[in-house]
């Protein structure tokens, strides 16, 4: 991958973010005025060895013991399938005037004489706009209608802080005092006390936006890592062990059913997944397309999964060589979501799987003198999923009219109005129990019916 210069806010933003999840060693110093983490001061426990999977953590519900977590799946893995909400974010503050880029306006060579994309294929919805060349994946699903794009998403008075403005993303709110994601307080409402499984981060460390106050959530670090654990029993002696386990009562069998659900997923001795995907995904040293991969079999086995969290690949906080950069960490994303989806439809359950891909803000409209960009004010967004609407959030401004006092893109979508529709319209829940002031932003239309 190219390199790109990352700005000292974003190795601090991942640095305090990653200090959530250490149990026990606080945070490092915060300024005044800066957010504490989503999820600071919930409670961590480690299933590990003797536990109910290998690298699995579960956040909050401290009274949650090993026997209510596995009778808590078990028996959310027998009800009725729902709807899940896959969240990617796009850390550093993706360039979406590369993304899309607007080809069409003429203050767009000017503003970037170096970075200035040319040709490829343009949005439907707005001729000024082309996607980039590394999102074709992305390009092709929305020419199938499984795309909504907002092209240009974000706040009023933005905060140019990686920090500041991931933070009111993941609380759903421009507020610096929320310590709950805006997942775990939908999770809060719906959720039950003894299914970490309902919100699930696929990064080692809890994503913020799940962060709850009443009810569990869980890491994981790879699906294919989940699995039983038997001390000092393995081989054949194991399997008869807990093939004999499953006929030892009702709530047995029901743990039973769960160790079948999940002896797919377990790692083979060579690190190879164990579970089969129907269509390829990108080969890479990058773990996000076989994460991806992992999801889709959890998802199409009965796995209690409700809303899942996970970065994408690439490096997005380009504020020098911006087009290699950008470039490859765009086409692992778009290439492994395009095999997502089609992994979903192969088997049957992309109606049940919308995905939201966001990133903190987007970068400012002109490039600096290393050939690449700022941090900026709105960027671009997508929801994808055959259920997806297909219909723009918002309008792209332009760059004549678009453009704030510092030279940034004006938002024409709110990222609270979208959270709120997708609450509603996907999730099935009042958005007033979630987001605050929900009332007051209007509902762009996300879902089909």
């Amino acid at each position: 991958m190219s390199d790109c210069l990352h700005c000292d806010g974003l190795s601090r933003s991942r640095m305090l973010h990653r200090a959530i999840a250490e149990a026990g060693r606080g945070l490092p110093s915060i300024e005044p005025g800066m957010p504490l983490p989503a999820g600071t001061g919930l409670s961590r426990r480690a299933f590990l060895a003797g536990g109910l999977g290998a690298a699995l953590a579960v956040y909050g519900g401290s009274r949650l013991g090993l026997s209510a977590f596995e009778e808590g799946i078990a028996a959310a893995a027998t009800a009725t399938p729902g709807q899940v909400l896959v969240s990617v974010f796009l850390e550093g503050g993706a360039d979406g005037l590369s993304v899309l880029s607007p080809q069409g306006d003429p203050l767009y060579t000017k503003l970037r004489p170096q970075l200035a994309l040319s040709g490829g294929t343009p949005l439907t919805e707005d001729a000024r706009l082309f996607w980039h060349p590394a999102v074709g994946g992305i390009a092709q699903l929305y020419g199938e209608q499984k795309v909504t794009v907002m092209p240009a998403v974000g706040y009023t008075h933005p905060d140019q802080s990686h920090f500041t403005s991931r933070h009111y993303w993941e609380v759903g709110a421009t507020d610096t005092h929320l310590n709950t994601g805006w997942l775990g307080r939908y999770l809060d409402v719906v959720g039950t006390e003894d299914n970490p499984l309902q919100g699930v981060s696929f990064d080692d460390t809890l994503a913020p936006a799940l962060a709850t106050a009443k009810v569990p959530v869980a890491a994981i670090t790879a699906p294919d890592q989940y699995d039983f654990y038997s001390n000092n029993v393995w081989g054949e002696v194991e399997e008869r062990m807990l093939e004999t386990f499953g006929r030892l009562g009702p709530v047995a069998q029901q743990v039973d059913r769960l160790r079948n659900q999940l002896l797919p997923f377990r790692a083979k001795d060579d690190g190879t997944p164990g579970f089969q995907s129907p269509v390829p995904y990108p080969k890479s040293d990058d773990p996000f397309p076989n994460k991806l991969a992992g999801l889709a079999a959890m998802i199409a086995a009965g796995l209690p999964l409700h809303v899942v969290a996970l970065s994408a690949p690439g490096e997005y906080d380009t504020h020098s060589d911006e087009a290699g950069a950008l470039a490859d960490g765009l086409q692992l994303t778009a290439d492994s979501l395009l095999a997502f989806q089609r992994d979903l439809e192969a088997r049957g359950i992309a109606d049940r799987v919308l995905v939201h891909v966001w990133s903190e803000f987007g970068r400012r409209a002109q490039e600096n003198g290393s050939a690449g960009t700022d941090h900026g004010a709105a960027g671009t967004g997508f929801l994808i999923g055959t259920r997806a609407s297909g219909q723009m959030v918002g309008e792209f401004p332009g760059l004549q009219s678009g453009l704030d006092d510092d030279g940034n893109l004006i938002e024409t979508a709110d990222f609270r109005a979208v959270y709120s529709a997708l609450l509603e319209q996907w999730l099935d829940t009042d958005a007033a129990a979630i987001i605050p002031s929900a009332k007051t932003f209007p509902r762009p239309t996300l879902v089909k019916s």
